[in-house]
């Protein structure tokens, strides 16, 4: 038919014997734009790189000729060059201002496109970025870089692999208008995305299962036909699985307080991004951490965490002890179960499961020292505890990202920590595994008595068990309760 403009026929993936996709099979109109959803690890990120034409597969993938050689891939991680245009780079880097200056800026990163950006920075309102350094960017502000290198050279079909996850509510609904426009434009869209954050103007959705094309539908069609994933099989926790995972001793018990800062500021030159924070986390309380993107939440999580230099030219107290008194970066992280976007990118990806939640008992980003009988066998229990043991000799690079975040949460509590600091933990991860995650994080905190700082950008991602509420913004303190 003439008004076809992507035609798809029984494309199949397999990896290491496995079926990743298995003969799905589709087509689009002009006009049409497509969302493609489903639980974790059933495809959805393999097919829209099959749509890009990144990897090789079986089948077809027939687009309209004027649509054939423009098409942009935009990637739900993002991934900073140095100066010397390599990628050895690490995880703090972005905390220590003498490394920074080692990286690009955003105007470096464009290079021969920068003029023809210069338009588009206008009129997505984001010309200010143009000097920052890239690997100082908020989620929010990388989204938006993201979009404006798609739209460089007029594509006619972009392709985005969870655009909206760890963004504001105001930069998902900017970002949301912006693709609305592109869609009215003539562009073909097609979003990898959560059910729940499918745009009413999308026109076809098509929802995978372990590879396979349960529905493919229109926005109300599908919206009206109710599809669950997997929810009667749901796991539940209780504080019999914590006491047979955890032992019951815990040290940080003799400590009132957990983190205390008076009057934190941090500045890298005449940029402010953090102004005199006063805040107390008592033993036991569970802190829930918002605000927009680029407020400053990273920062602080990273004076807690030993992750920030800075932290030695403030008056902050973590258990007990001022910083800077002579404990080292290790005395802190092996009291610290800790998750981020960040954190996540730096993974080795040829790590297996095993490794890299058994990497957690000593703090570092893969596993580099034998384990003994004992540790190895509490890894394994660690990962049953966390629903994550069939990952166990799965390499990351052959898991999904919200997979790979499941195996994250894992390493987070391999050490039974007292201090839980979980910074978007459910960011990739489908409905089934945010509610299975959060119930398990409400049993460790309250069967054993976590001191937790929590952030999340969505009302239905906070476990119950939160105490309190700290919001920041634009670097200050805006509301504590």
């Amino acid at each position: 038919m003439d008004d076809l403009i992507l035609e798809v026929e029984n494309v199949s993936v397999s990896l290491s014997g496995v079926n990743i996709l298995d003969r799905v099979s589709f087509s689009l109109k002009k006009k049409d734009c497509l969302a493609i959803t489903g639980p974790s690890g059933s495809g959805k990120t393999m097919l829209g790189l099959i749509l890009a034409k990144k990897i090789f597969f079986r089948g077809s993938v027939s687009y309209g000729a004027e649509f054939n050689d423009k098409i942009v891939w935009v990637g739900q991680q993002h991934h900073f060059k140095n100066l010397q245009h390599t990628s050895d780079m690490y995880y703090q880097q972005r905390f220590n201002s003498y490394d920074t200056d080692e990286t690009e800026t955003v105007a470096e990163s464009l290079g021969e496109d920068l003029h023809k950006a210069k338009a588009l920075f206008q009129e997505l309102g984001i010309d200010y970025l143009m000097d920052r350094r890239l690997i100082q960017l908020s989620n929010g502000e990388n989204k938006k870089l993201q979009l404006l290198k798609a739209r460089i050279n007029d594509p006619k079909v972009i392709i985005l692999d969870q655009p909206f996850i760890g963004l504001d509510i105001d930069t998902r609904e900017w970002l949301k208008r912006q693709f609305e426009a592109l869609k009215d434009a003539g562009v073909l869209l097609i979003l990898i995305t959560s059910s729940d954050e499918i745009p009413a103007w999308v026109s076809k959705i098509i929802f995978l299962e372990k590879g396979k094309p349960v529905l493919f539908e229109t926005f109300q069609s599908f919206k009206n036909s109710n599809v669950k994933i997997n929810e009667n099989s749901k796991a539940k926790f209780s504080k019999d699985d914590f006491f047979k995972f955890f032992s019951e001793k815990d040290d940080i018990l003799n400590y009132e307080t957990i983190i205390e800062m008076y009057n934190v500021s941090v500045q890298y030159g005449d940029k402010i991004i953090l102004e005199n924070i006063n805040w107390k986390v008592m033993n036991g309380q569970r802190w829930l951490l918002s605000g927009p993107n680029g407020a400053g939440k990273s920062t602080l999580l990273s004076l807690i965490t030993a992750d920030n230099p800075k932290a030695y030219a403030n008056s902050i107290y973590l258990f007990g002890k001022k910083r800077g008194s002579g404990e080292s970066i290790w005395d802190i992280k092996k009291k610290i179960g800790f998750i981020s976007p960040e954190l996540h990118l730096y993974f080795n990806r040829a790590s297996t499961g095993f490794e890299t939640v058994a990497s957690g008992l000593f703090d570092t980003i893969g596993l580099f020292r034998p384990l003994s009988d004992e540790d190895t066998e509490l890894v394994k229990k660690c990962m049953s505890f966390c629903r994550v043991k069939e990952f166990q000799q799965k390499r990351l690079q052959e898991l999904s990202l919200g997979e790979q975040r499941s195996i994250l949460l894992a390493r987070a509590l391999i050490k039974n920590p007292p201090l839980l600091i979980l910074d978007e933990p459910c960011q990739g991860l489908d409905s089934e595994r945010k509610d299975e995650f959060l119930e398990l994080i409400n049993e460790v905190c309250i069967a054993g008595n976590k001191t937790m700082v929590f952030v999340s950008h969505y009302e239905n991602e906070r476990p119950a068990c939160i105490s309190h509420f700290l919001k920041l913004e634009k670097g200050k303190v805006s509301e504590m309760r």
